[in-house]
């Protein structure tokens, strides 16, 4: 195309800004373990001989869920709105990243539909945390729980994951545009 808009995406633009839209988005994470830190995930401390390394708390779950609704909302990554080159959020919280994610999601009209998310790591098990985790998620998004799903899986003991050396989050997201 020579750059120059046709009636037929005038009118698709239109009717994007008429209609609530559906959008989905991916958001992923990884961190080393460390020693000297806690290891956060969903905002929930758990046990573990080392923590996550990273400028914020390190929770690689929180940094995926924020990566994604930022994406889905076209609103770039958690690096643009949150630098690690910035000592204001140094050890940050993550759970306030993920507020401030999810009010700058409603600022736009965006609502959020759902939440699933996979932590992966060989150990520790997650599964007895997981309820907390997606209680503080749904808190700081302002939604029910049960928009909310937190699962865990390993690496079978392959590469960096697997040998016991990080932990890695995907997150899957979709929301929808509010009609004003």
């Amino acid at each position: 195309m020579n750059g120059r808009r046709t009636k037929t995406s005038t009118r698709r633009l239109k009717s994007f800004k008429e209609f609530p839209t559906p959008r989905v988005g991916i958001g992923y994470d990884i961190h080393a373990f460390g020693p000297g830190r806690k290891f956060l995930l969903g905002g929930v401390t758990i046990p573990h001989e080392d923590g996550l390394v990273g400028h914020s708390d390190a929770d690689v779950l929180l940094h995926a869920i924020c990566d994604a609704l930022l994406g889905a909302a076209a609103l770039g990554d958690i690096g643009k709105h949150f630098p690690n080159t910035s000592s204001k959020y140094k050890g940050i919280s993550s759970l306030l990243l993920l507020e401030r994610v999810g009010r700058l999601l409603s600022k736009r009209n965006f609502r959020i539909v759902n939440v699933d998310a996979t932590v992966i790591l060989e150990r520790p098990k997650i599964l007895r945390y997981s309820a907390a985790m997606a209680e503080n998620i749904s808190a700081s998004l302002r939604i029910e729980t049960e928009q909310v799903s937190i699962k865990a899986t390993t690496n079978e003991g392959l590469g960096f994951i697997g040998r016991g050396e990080g932990c890695a989050a995907i997150a899957v997201v979709s929301i929808i545009s509010s009609l004003l």
